[in-house]
């Protein structure tokens, strides 16, 4: 199945635990994704959130969010902390189709 760059890079930042930093929706966002694959929407990634904005803004300690792939702009790897939010072990619905999740 085809992978874009976008995909492969967050492959390549949940193999090697790394931070991405992003454009998304307009908004800056760096992220720990924590699941990648494929759902109605094309491409798509579970992700810890844990700096930038949103239009509905970030709690404090960061969250949990769905990224569509194709809407992700000017990404890059960066190395730095891991994050991850209490409730990922909690069944998610943000990919249908996994290709690649952080094994805990």
């Amino acid at each position: 199945m085809y992978k874009s760059e976008t995909f492969q890079l967050f492959e390549r930042a949940i193999e090697e635990r790394k931070q991405i930093v992003c454009m998304y929706q307009g908004y800056p966002r760096e992220i720990c994704p924590h699941a990648v694959g494929w759902s109605d929407n094309g491409e798509q990634a579970l992700s810890f959130q844990f700096a930038g904005d949103s239009s509905k803004g970030l709690p404090p300690g960061g969250q949990w969010r769905c990224f569509e792939l194709n809407q992700v702009q000017d990404a890059y790897l960066r190395d730095g902390p891991w994050y991850t939010g209490d409730s990922h072990k909690k069944p998610q619905k943000c990919v249908k189709d996994v290709a690649l999740e952080v094994a805990y």
